[in-house]
C-alpha cells in the first residue's frame, strides 16, 4: 500500500485502508473490507508513516468481533514504515526514518497506506530486519517487557523461576528471549501442548517445556515440586485457571495476566500472600501518561538486541500482499488458536 490518491476537486488525498463497518465472524464475506479514506492529518507530536508491513494480534480479533465500527474502522496494531511527515513539535524522528510500533487502541490502525502516531510510542526500526520481520515484534514485545520489568520487577540479578503459559504464541515467543537476556538467571519454564510448539519454544531458548493439556498444575509441579516465583498467563479466563496458579505459586509469588476474565477470584490468592498484576500495552498511550515515552525507549533497546543478534524476529507466517483477503487469512490464523508465533502481511 504505497501510493495515495487526490480526491476529485482538488479535495484532501485519499488512501486504501481495510477495516470493518460491522461486527462479523471472520468467515463472513464482509468480515473486513476494503475503502478509500483520507490520509489522516497529523498532530504536533504525530508521525505520518507509510505503512510497509503489519502484523495480526489477538486485539484485532476482538475489536472486529465486538466494538463498534462508528461506520468504518481500521484495525492494526503493528506496523513498521517509513515516516514520511512530522508535526510541528517532534524531535524523535526525521522524514525518511525507518520506524516500527504498535500504535493506539483508540486511534484508526495501521492496516492502510498511512498511519498516523505519536512519536513516543515509536521505535527505530531494527536495521537487521526487513518490513515483516520488524512487525512482527512492537505490540508483543511491549506487553512481554512491560511484565517482565514493570509488573514483575525482574532485573539482571533476579533469582527464580517463570513459568509463561502458551509460550508459544506472540507475547510467550518474545518474553521467552527479553527473559533469558535481561534476567539471565532467571529460569524460564514454558507451556505448550503440541510437538511443534514445544520445540519452537525450546528454540527461543526456554530452559523446559511442559503440557499445558489436562492438569497443567500437575504437570508444573512433576518438575517444579517447590512451585514457581512468577506467572505470566494469557489464559486465565480459562476453568480452573485462576486455582491451578494458585496450587503452582510459591508463597508471596506474582502473577501477571494479559486477558480478560469476567470473573476473578482474588480471595483464593489471600493464603499465599500472591499478588496479581494486570498487563494491558495500551494504558500509556490511551491515558496520555507522563512516561509515554517509555515505549520509545524500550522499541530502541530491543531493536538494538536484535542487532546485536541477541533477540530475534517471532514471525512464522508471512502473507503477501495487503490486501482485505491476506488480512481476514491472518485474522483466521491467529482465531483457530494453533498459532506459533506471529502472522505478518506486508506488500512487496
Amino acid at each position: 500500500m504505497s501510493e495515495n490518491t487526490t480526491a476529485a476537486g482538488g479535495a484532501a488525498p485519499v488512501m486504501r485502508a481495510i477495516g470493518y463497518a460491522a461486527n462479523h465472524p471472520v468467515d463472513h464475506v464482509e468480515a473486513l473490507i476494503q475503502r478509500d479514506v483520507a490520509v489522516p492529518d497529523i498532530g504536533p507530536h504525530d508521525l505520518l508513516v507509510e505503512v510497509r508491513a503489519v502484523s495480526v494480534n489477538p486485539v484485532d480479533l476482538k475489536q472486529r468481533a465486538h466494538a463498534n465500527s462508528r461506520g468504518f474502522r481500521v484495525l492494526g496494531y503493528d506496523a513498521a514504515g517509513v515516516v514520511v511527515e512530522t508535526g510541528d513539535a517532534v524531535t524523535l524522528f526525521e522524514k525518511g526514518d525507518h520506524v516500527y510500533y504498535a500504535g493506539a487502541l483508540d486511534r484508526p490502525g495501521s492496516n492502510a497506506q498511512f498511519q498516523a502516531v505519536d512519536e513516543r510510542i515509536v521505535g527505530r526500526k531494527p536495521a537487521s530486519l526487513g518490513w515483516a520481520d520488524a512487525a512482527a515484534l512492537p505490540l508483543t514485545t511491549l506487553t512481554a517487557y512491560e511484565a517482565l520489568f514493570d509488573k514483575l520487577r525482574l532485573t539482571g540479578t533476579s533469582t527464580g523461576t517463570l513459568l509463561i503459559v502458551g509460550a508459544a504464541g506472540g507475547v510467550g515467543s518474545i518474553m521467552i528471549q527479553l527473559a533469558k537476556e535481561l534476567a539471565p538467571r532467571v529460569r524460564v519454564i514454558g507451556t505448550a501442548s503440541r510437538p511443534e510448539s514445544a520445540e519452537w519454544v525450546m528454540s527461543l531458548g526456554a530452559d523446559a517445556v511442559i503440557d499445558h493439556s489436562g492438569d497443567l498444575a500437575a504437570n508444573v509441579l512433576a518438575a517444579v515440586p517447590k512451585g514457581v516465583d512468577w506467572i505470566f498467563t494469557a489464559a486465565s479466563a480459562q476453568p480452573g485457571a485462576v486455582a491451578s496458579y494458585v496450587r503452582i505459586a510459591k508463597p508471596f509469588g506474582q502473577i501477571v495476566a494479559i486477558d480478560d476474565p469476567h470473573q476473578l477470584d482474588v480471595l483464593s490468592l489471600k493464603s499465599k500472600a500472591l499478588s496479581w498484576h494486570w498487563e494491558f500495552m495500551f494504558a500509556r498511550s490511551m491515558h496520555h501518561a507522563d512516561d509515554m515515552i517509555e515505549q520509545h525507549r524500550i522499541l530502541n533497546e530491543v531493536a538494538e538486541l536484535v542487532d546485536e543478534g541477541r533477540i530475534r524476529t517471532t514471525a512464522t507466517e508471512r502473507l503477501s500482499p495487503m490486501t482485505a483477503e491476506n488480512v481476514i487469512a491472518g485474522h483466521r490464523i491467529v482465531e483457530s488458536g494453533r498459532a506459533i508465533g506471529k502472522v505478518v502481511i506486508f506488500d512487496d
